[in-house]
C-alpha cells in the first residue's frame, strides 16, 4: 500500500486537473505562417500531453543508440568481474581444501578476468605454495611489495617463506619492515620479540617485549619471566665485559622479576661473592629458597663455605632449609649435607622424610640411599639394589622442560638446545613422568605460540 502511494497521488492529480480543465470550456485560435487551427482547451491540453511523450520517447530512444556501446561493454566488464571474483572465491576453498591443481586453474581464470594484480597475486602464491613451488610463490609475493595495498601482505608471506626455510636472519629483517608498516599489530610485536631473543638482541628484545605486553601480544606472567630471562643475560653480557656495577645492577632487576627464575639468582649470589659481598649472596639464595628449592640453589648456598668444615656446612643448610622446611629439596639438601659430614643416622632420617620408604621413591632419593649404603655400611649389595630402584622408578626427578617442544634437561640454558625457543625451559616434573605416576603438575612457562601467517592451507609456519 504504501509502494502504490506515489502512483495513486500522481493519478489523483491528472484526475483533478482534468475536471478543472473540462469545468473550464474555451476555444484556443492558433494561425501561424498560413496554417490556422482552430480546437478546444481540452484538445491542446492533450496534444500537447501526447506530443510531450512523444518527444520523450524519441528522446530515450536517441540516448540508448548513443550510449548503447558504452552500457554493453560496462555490462560485459561486470560480468568478467563477477566471474573473475567467483574463480578468485572458488580458488581460495581449493587452497584450503589442499587441492593444488583446482587452486592453480582457478587462479589462472581469476588472473585473466579480473586483471588486477593485488587481488590475484595473493591466491596465486597460496596455489605455489600448494603445489611445493616456493620460488613462483617467492615472485608472487615479492610482487606484493610494489604495491601499497599488498606491501604488508606480501611482507608477511615472504618472511613466512623465510621461517620454513630455517632463514632467520632474512625473517628478522622481514618482520622489522612489517612493523614499520603496521607497528601496532599483535603477532607483528610477538613474533619481532622472538627473533630478536633468538639472535642473542637482548637490549632490542627487551624493549620489543615491553611493548608486546602493553600491546597484550604477550600475556603479562609470561612477559614477566621472559624479562627476567633477558635481564639474566644482559647481566652476563656485562660481566664477561668486566662491568662488575651494571652486571649487579641487571641481575637484581631480574630477580626482581620472576623471583622463581634460579639462573638468575644464582648469577646475583656469584656477583655478591665476588664483591665480597657474602651476608648479602646468602640472604638472596635464602629468599629464592623460600620461594621456591631448587637443586642449583642448594649447591649454590653450600658453595659459599667450602672453606668450612662439612659438619659447619650443615648447619649452614639447616639454615637454608629452615626457610622452606616441608619441601621435599630442603630434606634432599640435608641428607646430601649429612652424608658429607659423615653423619649417618641424620642422612637416614632426612632421606626417608624424602620418600626413600615410599613404594616408588625418585630416583635422586635412591642414589642417595645408595651412597648411604656404600659410605655407612660398605654393602655393595645393598648400594646395587637401590641404583636398581632407580632405573626402574616410575616416578621422575624434576628437569628443566621446555613448553614449547617437550625437551628434558638437567642445566638451564637461554635457548632450548633442541628446538631453539628461547626463554621456555621451566624447572617442573617432566609430564610422561608425572602422568604415569599420577602426579598434578603445573603447566610450564611457555612461550606464546607462535601466530599463524598467511596459510589459509594450514600449513602453519614453524
Amino acid at each position: 500500500m504504501i509502494r502504490a502511494l506515489p502512483a495513486l497521488i500522481v493519478i489523483a492529480i491528472l484526475i483533478a486537473a482534468a475536471i478543472f480543465v473540462a469545468d473550464r470550456p474555451g476555444a484556443v485560435e492558433l494561425d501561424w505562417q498560413g496554417w490556422r487551427v482552430d480546437t478546444n482547451v481540452s484538445v491542446l491540453v492533450l496534444s500537447v500531453a501526447l506530443l510531450g511523450m512523444v518527444a520523450a520517447g524519441l528522446f530515450h530512444l536517441l540516448r540508448r543508440l548513443v550510449t548503447g556501446p558504452s552500457t554493453f561493454l560496462r555490462w560485459r566488464r561486470e560480468r568478467r568481474r563477477e566471474a573473475g571474483f567467483r574463480a578468485l572465491t572458488q580458488g581460495m576453498v581449493a587452497v584450503a581444501a589442499g587441492d593444488p591443481e583446482e587452486a592453480a586453474r582457478h587462479s589462472r581464470r581469476a588472473d585473466a578476468l579480473l586483471a588486477d594484480p593485488p587481488l590475484t597475486l595473493l591466491l596465486s602464491a597460496q596455489a605455489a605454495q600448494l603445489n611445493g613451488d616456493h620460488t613462483a610463490a617467492q615472485r608472487y609475493f615479492s610482487a606484493m611489495l610494489e604495491r601499497a595495498e599488498t606491501e604488508f601482505l606480501g611482507v608477511r608471506g615472504l618472511l613466512m617463506q623465510a621461517l620454513h626455510a630455517g632463514d632467520e636472519a632474512a625473517a628478522l629483517k622481514l618482520v622489522e619492515r612489517a612493523k614499520e608498516l603496521r607497528p601496532k599489530t599483535p603477532w607483528v610485536l610477538h613474533r619481532l620479540y622472538h627473533l630478536r631473543a633468538r639472535a642473542g638482541q637482548w637490549i632490542e628484545a627487551e624493549a620489543t617485549l615491553v611493548e608486546a605486553m602493553g600491546r597484550k601480544a604477550i600475556e603479562a606472567s609470561i612477559g614477566r619471566h621472559h624479562r627476567a630471562v633477558l635481564l639474566h643475560e644482559q647481566s652476563r653480557a656485562a660481566d664477561a665485559a668486566g662491568d662488575s656495577a651494571k652486571a649487579t645492577a641487571l641481575a637484581e632487576k631480574s630477580v626482581a622479576h620472576d623471583r622463581t627464575f634460579a639462573p638468575a639468582t644464582i648469577h646475583l649470589a656469584q656477583l655478591y661473592t665476588t664483591q665480597e659481598r657474602s651476608r648479602r649472596a646468602m640472604r638472596t639464595l635464602l629468599a629464592a629458597w623460600r620461594e621456591a628449592p631448587k637443586p642449583d640453589l642448594a649447591a649454590a648456598f653450600v658453595g659459599l663455605f667450602t672453606q668450612e668444615t662439612p659438619v659447619r656446612r650443615l648447619k649452614r643448610v639447616e639454615k637454608l632449609a629452615a626457610a622452606n622446611p616441608d619441601h621435599v629439596e630442603s630434606q634432599l639438601a640435608l641428607a646430601e649435607a649429612a652424608l658429607d659430614a659423615k653423619l649417618w643416622g641424620e642422612a637416614r632420617r632426612h632421606l626417608q622424610a624424602a620418600g626413600a620408604g615410599d613404594a616408588n621413591p625418585s630416583p635422586r632419593v635412591c642414589r642417595l640411599m645408595a651412597r648411604l649404603e656404600e659410605l655407612e655400611h660398605g654393602d655393595a649389595a645393598a648400594a646395587r639394589a637401590w641404583l636398581g630402584r632407580a632405573a626402574a622408578t616410575s616416578v621422575a626427578d624434576p628437569a628443566y622442560v621446555c613448553g614449547h617442544c617437550g625437551a628434558e634437561l638437567q642445566a638451564w640454558s637461554p635457548h632450548c638446545p633442541h628446538c631453539q625457543e628461547f626463554g621456555s625451559l621451566s624447572w617442573q616434573i617432566p609430564k610422561r613422568a608425572a602422568v604415569s605416576a599420577g602426579i598434578s603438575v603445573a603447566a610450564p612457562i611457555a612461550s606464546v605460540p607462535p601466530p599463524t601467517l598467511i596459510d589459509i592451507s594450514g600449513n602453519n609456519p614453524p
